[in-house]
């Protein structure tokens, strides 16, 4: 993953994901979640998959049940993610070949996390956290163990997580939100 940045597209339709999507990708955001309390998830999914598989990598996000991971997979997304540490999630994920972002917050969290075959962690509320938690946190985890910041990160904080050792970010509500314009989200992702 090349710059390490995930839309987070919370409330998105089918009606609008062709155009967010494409609008994101042309603006170097090409790793785009859709969490599973947006409206009619499955149909946004498999839109978004068909039509951009070949430059973007299409997922899901707020995954709490295996079965969810299923349908995912079925509608053409390729990775998960989740608001918290489940065991059978990941596992689940692993076992269909997908890529696996669980949220963690706390150590024994990260740990059990990385040992069931995440491949990133998601720290989640990141806001909550703190760039110091993070810190303190990475100076236990193993090295080369990915950490994304999620919740409350946005354009003008990058730089400080990137200090305390985060590779990448989950972009949600500073974003895209509905209700934005295509032409506000893309202002939002040149930034």
């Amino acid at each position: 993953m090349s710059r390490k940045l995930i839309a987070i597209l919370r409330g998105i339709t089918p009606s609008e994901a062709e155009a967010v999507t494409d609008a994101l990708i042309e603006n170097g955001i090409t790793h785009i979640e859709v969490p599973l309390n947006s409206p009619d998830v499955f149909t946004s999914i498999s839109l978004m998959a068909k039509r951009f598989s070949d430059v973007a990598v299409i997922g899901a996000g707020t995954v709490t049940r295996p079965d969810d991971v299923d349908r995912v997979m079925q509608a053409g997304g390729t990775f998960i993610v989740s608001p918290n540490c489940n065991p059978l999630v990941i596992q689940r994920t692993k076992a269909l070949g997908m890529r696996s972002y669980p949220g963690v917050f706390t150590a024994t969290e990260c740990f059990d996390a990385l040992e069931h075959g995440a491949d990133a962690l998601k720290i989640f509320p990141a806001s909550v956290m703190g760039t110091s938690g993070v810190a303190a946190l990475r100076a236990v985890l193993p090295k080369g163990a990915d950490l994304y910041a999620v919740g409350g990160v946005d354009t003008g904080s990058l730089s400080s997580w990137r200090r305390a050792g985060i590779e990448g970010f989950g972009i949600g509500s500073s974003l895209y939100k509905p209700g934005k314009t295509v032409d506000e989200i893309i202002v939002k992702a040149k930034e």
